[in-house]
């Protein structure tokens, strides 16, 4: 992929701290992220995520990847 090219990774992480009723600050402290970096991936700016920290935000909320991450098409 190019660099100048945009991923199309759709991070859900607003929807599912509302379900759980927890806020990002709050997450940030559970997972040992700092609150930039978490609100870089909830922006969907981030470039990259490190599996133990992914882990630990699936421990954190209760859920799988695939509940936090989707990929858009493509042709969208």
């Amino acid at each position: 992929m190019p660099a100048e090219e945009e991923h199309r990774i759709e991070v859900h992480l607003d929807k599912l701290l509302a379900q759980r009723g927890m806020t990002l600050t709050e997450l940030a402290g559970r997972v040992g992220i700092t609150l930039a970096n978490l609100s870089i991936l909830k922006n969907g700016r981030a470039r990259a995520i490190r599996f133990s920290t992914l882990t630990a935000m699936c421990d954190a909320l209760d859920c799988q990847p695939a509940d936090m991450l989707t990929v858009r098409r493509a042709d969208r």
